[in-house]
């Protein structure tokens, strides 16, 4: 009797039936299934009207503000005209810059320099980084130095750039190199310190060592630092460029929007100063929108923290 009622106690235990239970295979393809779910990201596209609401709106809206509060200010009096031009008049000298066939000129010539120089301080704030990055006799020697020289104003490198080198194109790269190259290092530099060991213990597990190692699992693995370096180093490409341009001026240097910005102060000319600004501030923003932006949508889409849309 006391073996059959300790054979009915057994089975009246459901949870631990089931645990000793063995899984089906329909349970284990169930499990499989809702873990694809989980992992698969679905890629939805918005319609175009929910995109320009979400993305165009906001910005157009913004911009409106600010050209009304703008023309209201210079209704009301508050600053005097020669101080805080119009609009309009703004306006009209980008209309002129135009006919004149300048505002192009102006801006290619100031975007060629900060993207080429910003170039020439990837090819070599990479390499450093990683150099920085990986041996530490060199981070201990160098670090220190890079972080000074980021933090180190650009418009400091102009005047020793031109005794230097002169009132030429090769200064006014030398000065987005000094600016622009700290930045890249020390964000690759930040990217390398939060890789988990474990991703490099397993890579030289498996024999990536050396250059392969570094291109194969310590670039990916400090990608996200790496490309918010890149993005630093950008910004400063373009103010030490701006700062080079508004210093040193020269026949052989062409007119840049520097220099647009320097020969409108020099001519009193606030329109002038206001087109200049509102330039430089029009290439940040789109360098940023078309190259970065992208490539961060891309990397964050690729680790699985941002939904395809």
């Amino acid at each position: 009797m006391a073996a059959t009622d300790h054979t009915v106690t057994l089975d009246a235990d459901p949870a631990k039936a089931d645990s000793d239970e063995p899984r089906r295979p329909s349970d284990l393809a169930g499990l499989e299934a809702g873990l694809d779910a989980l992992d698969s990201v679905q890629s939805v596209r918005a319609p175009l009207r929910e995109t320009l609401r979400r993305k165009v709106l906001p910005p157009v809206t913004a911009v409106a503000v600010v050209l009304v509060v703008w023309q209201l200010l210079v209704w009301a009096g508050v600053v005097p005209d020669y101080k805080l031009p119009s609009p309009s008049e703004v306006w009209g000298e980008v209309r002129t810059a135009w006919l004149q066939g300048t505002l192009l000129d102006s801006i290619w010539t100031s975007v060629s320099r900060g993207l080429f120089g910003f170039l020439l301080a990837l090819v070599i704030g990479t390499p450093l980084g990683l150099l920085v990055a990986r041996v530490r006799f060199v981070r201990s020697a160098i670090g220190p130095i890079l972080s000074g020289l980021q933090s180190l104003p650009s418009v400091a490198w102009v005047p020793p750039a031109v005794i230097w080198l002169g009132l030429n194109d090769s200064m006014m790269y030398a000065v987005i190199l000094l600016g622009a190259v700290p930045s890249i290092a020390n964000g690759l530099v930040a990217g390398v310190d939060q890789i988990p060991p474990l991703y490099l213990r397993a890579g030289r597990t498996l024999g990536a060592t050396g250059l392969r190692g570094a291109w194969h699992i310590v670039m990916p693995g400090a990608l996200p630092g790496y490309l918010a370096g890149l993005k630093q180093g950008w910004a400063f490409s373009w103010r030490s460029l701006m700062a080079a341009e508004i210093i040193a001026s020269s026949p052989d240097l062409g007119v840049g929007l520097g220099q647009l910005l320097e020969n409108g102060r020099n001519n009193s000319s606030m329109s002038q100063v206001f087109l200049a600004i509102f330039l430089i501030l029009l290439v940040g923003i789109a360098i940023d929108l078309l190259i970065f932006s992208p490539l961060e949508r891309k990397v964050l889409r690729g680790r699985g923290l941002l939904v395809s849309r």
